[in-house]
């Protein structure tokens, strides 16, 4: 799978530690930047180019890294065919599903949602906890259950 992938300061050594994780997990890795650590850049300007490449590639893919990862994920979800997911901890509930699945909150972005990008907060995650973040992510299938895939269609 091609995952692309983007932060700004804040999220610029996360990132970097990310990248070979995600090879090792035999992902190809497309960085879109910051290609340096500079203090006081602005994410729209880094993590926007990361969404458009991922609306434009079918099944895309991108991790998207910043403080919290709800500015970064604000910017991305302006981008149609963006469904950007917030994480920065585990959630102190998970949900119950109409199957009566329980779903954390990564599954359920997946699974109903059909996330596709994980916008994740590197102020409130350790290295190891991003890592299992994205393995759960990116192994957790959208389950194109109709009722799923009709609501994803009215967000246009």
């Amino acid at each position: 799978m091609r995952i692309f992938i983007a932060a700004d300061h804040a999220g610029f050594a996360l990132k970097e530690a990310l990248k070979p994780f995600l090879t090792g997990l035999g992902h190809e890795v497309k960085d879109c930047g910051a290609d340096t650590l500079v203090e006081g850049d602005d994410y729209p300007d880094i993590v926007t180019p990361c969404a458009r490449k991922v609306a434009e590639e079918k099944g895309g893919i991108g991790v998207v890294i910043g403080a919290s990862g709800q500015g970064e994920a604000m910017a991305v979800n302006r981008i149609p065919g963006i469904r950007a997911a917030v994480y920065y901890g585990e959630a102190a509930h998970a949900q119950q599903d109409a199957g009566g699945q329980t779903l954390g909150l990564l599954a359920s972005a997946r699974m109903h949602n059909d996330a596709n990008i994980l916008s994740l907060g590197a102020r409130f995650l350790s290295e190891e906890e991003a890592k299992e973040a994205v393995r759960t992510f990116l192994e957790t299938p959208f389950s194109g259950e109709e009722r799923h895939v009709r609501r994803i269609e009215k967000l246009g």
